[in-house]
C-alpha cells in the first residue's frame, strides 16, 4: 500500500522515492547534490570513459544514489535536473 500524506492545504501527496540516475545522461553538474536536504546523493568518478555525440571529451564525475535510505520522495533533485536523470517509485 502507498503511502499518502497531506499537503499544507489538505491535499493528499503520495512521496515518490529515488530509484536510479541514468550515468549515461547525467554530466555531473551538482543541482540535484545540492537541492537535496537530505544528503541522498553523492559525486562519484564515471563508470565508463568515452565521449558526447559532438565529439567533446565527457565529465569524469556523475551523481550516485549514496543513501537511498535518506529520501523522503519529494523529488527535488528530479525538478532541478534539466537532462532527466533520475527515476523515482512510489514505495
Amino acid at each position: 500500500m502507498p503511502i499518502i500524506n497531506y499537503t499544507r492545504g489538505g491535499q493528499t501527496w503520495t512521496p515518490r522515492f529515488i530509484e536510479s540516475i541514468d550515468v549515461n545522461k547525467c554530466i555531473g553538474c551538482g543541482r540535484c547534490y545540492k537541492v537535496c536536504s537530505r544528503k541522498v546523493l553523492e559525486l562519484i568518478e564515471k563508470p565508463f570513459e568515452g565521449e558526447d555525440e559532438f565529439g567533446d571529451d565527457m565529465g569524469n564525475k556523475v551523481m550516485s544514489i549514496a543513501y537511498p535510505e535518506d529520501c523522503i520522495g519529494c523529488e527535488a533533485c528530479s525538478k532541478t535536473c534539466t537532462k532527466r536523470c533520475h527515476t523515482h517509485a512510489e514505495v
